[in-house]
Formats: C-alpha cells, sequence, structure tokens
C-alpha cells in the first residue's frame, strides 16, 4: 500500500515536464507537436494501444460528451470499456477510468513508477503524452474490449493519434486554439481531420460547409466512408425541460425514427448524442454487438457533469463550460429557453487565448451583472482584463478573482428572483462545482 503522499509524488513527477494546458499562448506553436516522441514512449512500454480496439473523438466542442454517450451506450451493451478524456473536474484520476470507475490512486502510483525509465529514454516528453501512455497502458492491464479515447488538441499531431480504432469521429468544429492550429475553419479541420486512417468509417458532426469539404476530402484520399449526421441522419427533438430531452433518430436509409431520451440540456447535446449514435451504429459495422435497448439505456444514464448542469433550480444555478463564440451561442440559446424571462447574473473566466469579444458579443446582451473570475491556472486570463474589456457591453460588473468567492456574492445577488450561470474556461467550471459540493 502507497503512502497519501506517494499519489501527490506521482503527480508532481507527470507536471515536473513541459504541459502545454497550462503554458503561456505565446509558448504555444507547432514545431512542439510531434508524434516521434510518443511513438517511441509507446514502443518502449511494450505499444499497449495495441491491446485494445479503441473509438477515436476529435473536435472543437462535443467531443466529451460524445465519448459520455459511446462509453455510456458501450458499457451497457456489455463491454469493458475505457475512457480516456481531458482536463479533469475534481481529481487527476479522472481522466482515465474503466466503467466509469477512475484509475486507482495507488495503481496510478504504481504505474508513474513503473514507467519512469521508458520517460528517461526519451528525451522532450510532455505531461500529455505521460498521461497518454499511463492511460494506454491502465487499458491494456485492464483488458478493456474497446477504449473511447479524446483528442487532447487537434488531431493530427495530438499524443493520442497513435491509435488505430475502429471508427473516427470528429464533432463541431469552430475556431479555437488558432495559434496552434490555424485561424480558418478548413484548416482546423484538416488538423482535426489528422485523426482519419486509411479505410476506417468515420462519423462527423453537422458542420460548416468549409469544414465538411475538408473532412469530406480527407476521407475520400484515405478511402474511408464518411456518416454524416444532419444529412445521412436526422433527428427531431420531441421535447425538453429541466429533467431531460426526447428525440428522434432518422435513418436516411430506412426512414425510421428512433426514440431516445438524455439528462443533458440544450440542442447541441442532441446532436452530440447522434453523433454518438451514429458512431455506434459504424462499430456495428465492424462487429460490435450493440443492441437499440443498450443505446436507450446507455444515453438515459449518462453522466458528464458541468455541461449546462443545474446545481439548483430554485433559484437557478447553472454551471457550463462554453469555451469560444459560437459555444457561448448555445448558451445564450438554451438560457433562454429553459429560463427566458430570469435576469441573468454572469460568473465568467477563460484562458487568455480565447476569442473573449466574440464571447461577450453573444452573452453580455442578455447579462444583468457580469462578475470576472479566475481559476488557478497559468493560462487564466486576469479579471481586471475581463472586466475593462466588457465595460462598453455591460452597465453592472465586478472583477472577484476567487471563484468561490464570486460564485458567493453572485448567489447574494441573485436573491429568489435571478439566474447565476458560471462559465467560461472548463476550469472555472470545475472550480465553482467543488466550491459549491464541497463548502
Amino acid at each position: 500500500m502507497n503512502k497519501p503522499s506517494d499519489y501527490q509524488d506521482a503527480l508532481d513527477y507527470i507536471y515536473s515536464f513541459v504541459d502545454f494546458s497550462r503554458t503561456h499562448q505565446e509558448n504555444l506553436s507547432p514545431e512542439h507537436f510531434d508524434l516521434t516522441r510518443m511513438v517511441k514512449f509507446m514502443e518502449s512500454l511494450g505499444s499497449p494501444q495495441d491491446d485494445f480496439r479503441s473509438l477515436h473523438i476529435a473536435g472543437s466542442k462535443g467531443k466529451g460528451s460524445v465519448s459520455a454517450f459511446c462509453s455510456s451506450a458501450l458499457q451497457a451493451a456489455g463491454f469493458k470499456v475505457g475512457l480516456y478524456t481531458s482536463p479533469h473536474l475534481k481529481d487527476f484520476e479522472e481522466r482515465m477510468q474503466v466503467d466509469q470507475v477512475p484509475i486507482p490512486r495507488d495503481t496510478l502510483v504504481d504505474y508513474v513508477e513503473e514507467i519512469k525509465p521508458a520517460v528517461a529514454s526519451v528525451p522532450g516528453l510532455t505531461t500529455f503524452e505521460i498521461m497518454t501512455g499511463l492511460a494506454f497502458l491502465f487499458f491494456s492491464r485492464e483488458k478493456v474490449d474497446i477504449a473511447v479515447v479524446e483528442v487532447g488538441l487537434g488531431g493530427r499531431l495530438d499524443a493520442t493519434n497513435i491509435i488505430l480504432p475502429e471508427v473516427s469521429v470528429i464533432t463541431s468544429l469552430f475556431l479555437d486554439h488558432i495559434s496552434i492550429l490555424g485561424d480558418t475553419l478548413d484548416l482546423i479541420a484538416a488538423e482535426k481531420g489528422g485523426i482519419i486512417k486509411p479505410g476506417i468509417p468515420v462519423v462527423c458532426a453537422p458542420q460548416e460547409d468549409v469544414a465538411l469539404a475538408v473532412l469530406e476530402d480527407i476521407a475520400a484520399r484515405m478511402g474511408s466512408s464518411l456518416t454524416r449526421v444532419g444529412i445521412d441522419y436526422t433527428f427531431e427533438i420531441i421535447s425538453q425541460s429541466l429533467d431531460g430531452q426526447t428525440f428522434l433518430v432518422i435513418d436516411s436509409d430506412h426512414n425510421q425514427g428512433r426514440e431516445f431520451n438524455i439528462p443533458l440540456l440544450g440542442d447541441f447535446q442532441v446532436i452530440n448524442a447522434v453523433t454518438a449514435y451514429a458512431a455506434l451504429e459504424a462499430l456495428r459495422s465492424r462487429g460490435f454487438r450493440i443492441t437499440e435497448s443498450a443505446v436507450i439505456q446507455g444515453f438515459r444514464d449518462v453522466n458528464w457533469p458541468a455541461r449546462f448542469e443545474i446545481l439548483r433550480r430554485q433559484p437557478p444555478v447553472v454551471i457550463d463550460s462554453a469555451h469560444n463564440p459560437a459555444a457561448m451561442e448555445k448558451l445564450r440559446e438554451t438560457i433562454d429557453r429553459f429560463f427566458p424571462d430570469m435576469p441573468l447574473i454572469l460568473v465568467f473566466g477563460i484562458s487568455e487565448d480565447k476569442q473573449l469579444d466574440g464571447m461577450y458579443r453573444a452573452i453580455l446582451p442578455r447579462t444583468t451583472h457580469l462578475i470576472c473570475t479566475r481559476a488557478d491556472h497559468p493560462r487564466a486570463m486576469d479579471p481586471d482584463e475581463l472586466l475593462s474589456r466588457a465595460e462598453e457591453m455591460v452597465t453592472s460588473a465586478d472583477s472577484i478573482p476567487e471563484v468561490k468567492k464570486a460564485l458567493d456574492h453572485a448567489l447574494e445577488l441573485a436573491g429568489e428572483e435571478n439566474l447565476v450561470v458560471v462559465t467560461g474556461s472548463i476550469f472555472v467550471a470545475a472550480s465553482a462545482r467543488i466550491a459549491w459540493f464541497e463548502s
């Protein structure tokens, strides 16, 4: 049995390497991203990524939700399922799970000790590459039937892109991480589409025409079949309430609607669920026995916190992780649908590389009072700068650096008449969630 301090020592070791998720924007450039290190690292561990089948998911928005829908349905179908996502909301071990159970801390500590010689043999490894190697080793040792693997950043040069998946999935694409991935949608689509492998089926969520054209071209060059949600699978929302959503998925071949229920709110979550459904159908074509009842159960039981998560209904408190203008527009639509007449108190903080002006244009016209804050993260934008850039767009605002104090102040202002929404960076959402449940 390891000592409690061993767990912290293991995390300190992992984070002692270059961590591009925590570095400042000026340090982020394409030349830092290369699969050569990852290939050598995995070879030194015996290539554990080759020991299990996988589903690979990239995208600008929704890839975590699609991963959650797929893993939940696969588990309901009786498979032993690995899930690799990032970042975590509270504890590091949330990133790598088997059947929704995070890697045990003792196991994590043991694996970190085990991989140290391999890490030392490959100069320049990054924190995310080491995390990914740990996840693949965990899934191999646990003998999972399939691992659902979420891309960390981009796709083409992401550390996860050494797997040969059964199906590749591209969720909704928007301008994001433009300093690394490119400043146009076609460039971003090319980077995300870099996970497409020769002859491996591809599923994509609804896309802008320019992005879809790029994905169609890559799939054609790779000889990969492409399933397009919104074209090959359409959907119809039947009902929506704070308890969840009911919708139909319509297969263009059979024109037969299949009804599903999900607890996650917002039209965009229906799109994510339909994308997951299409991915599961592609897995079925690859020999996976996945019944419709398993998909129904998996979708109904999915758990994916901090995505329009309602912490309290009256007066309402919501946390979300809208981190780009398109996501913020979706958040505003969802707020207007469920709380159309309620004044909005917005607790907001983002990383410094985000498109702040576009996010503000989407949400501040709906905001009664803005509270700018920041997570304990090196790339978090200074709340005073957030405040100064909002001055012409909102009449009432504060800057409160600590997320817990910002949330407490929002609750004081809200009384019984106002809606409180915490959003922006996933790190801000995570901090608010911890403050809510542990205070």
